[in-house]
């Protein structure tokens, strides 16, 4: 395989790189976190921010080089799948809160059940990320909602934090869906690049306010 040679798909693997890296960074630092004060909720996120970052990963190189149709719909399996996963984990991580750390057992399978349908799906109507940004609109919106209820009632340390860091996910969401986004600074960006830098921002915003929680100590 060779580098594509399409500006815009150059910078979209680049910031696809970068969300990997901080993601990766996020999960490895919130799992450790998580072992000193709430394991079952570090374990959580560990996983929704290692499964993002798993996906970023293999976007990069979807992007980033020529390949045959073939291999770039093979690429796109894992990708999605990961997608899929990593926002059911990000949900039931915003349960664990709504209950207080006592997360119903049904809750987890659900939710891969869920991610794992939203997989299903693409395989039916290929070539869209519309079944995504969907699903993700669906998950953001609930995940707004009780963290906003949660900062109101201070039952959750840094919710304010996590609420700000999914409404700006939430407008990277926006940016990407209209596809006509587009920015020259040095280099050629497309909607898919600035979905990732501004996702960037967003899961660092997030990753604050989970430390709030999650990185205090027992």
């Amino acid at each position: 395989m060779t580098i594509i040679d399409i500006p815009t798909e150059q910078t979209t693997a680049a910031t696809d790189v970068i969300l990997a890296v901080v993601a990766l960074a996020v999960c490895i630092v919130t799992y450790k976190s998580g072992k000193k004060s709430k394991p079952g909720k570090g374990r959580i996120w560990a996983w929704a921010f290692g499964l993002l970052a798993f996906a970023a990963m293999t976007g990069a190189v979807v992007h980033g080089f020529q390949m045959s149709d073939r291999l770039n719909y093979i690429l796109w399996q894992p990708l999605n799948l990961a997608l899929g996963l990593a926002l059911s984990m990000f949900v039931v991580g915003v349960v664990y809160d709504i209950t207080h750390g006592s997360l119903p057992k049904v809750v987890l399978p659900v939710m891969i059940a869920t991610g794992s349908l939203f997989y299903l799906i693409t395989l039916f109507i290929p070539g869209t990320f519309l079944v995504f940004i969907l699903y993700e609109a669906v998950a953001m919106l609930f995940s707004l909602v009780v963290y906003i209820i949660l900062g109101f009632r201070k039952q959750v340390r840094g919710a304010w934090l996590m609420a700000l860091g999914i409404f700006i996910t939430i407008i990277a969401a926006a940016l990407q869906a209209t596809e006509i986004v587009y920015l020259r600074c040095i280099w050629e960006f497309d909607h898919n690049g600035i979905f990732h830098l501004v996702q960037v921002v967003g899961l660092l915003v997030l990753f604050a306010g989970l430390r709030r929680d999650v990185g205090r100590g027992t």
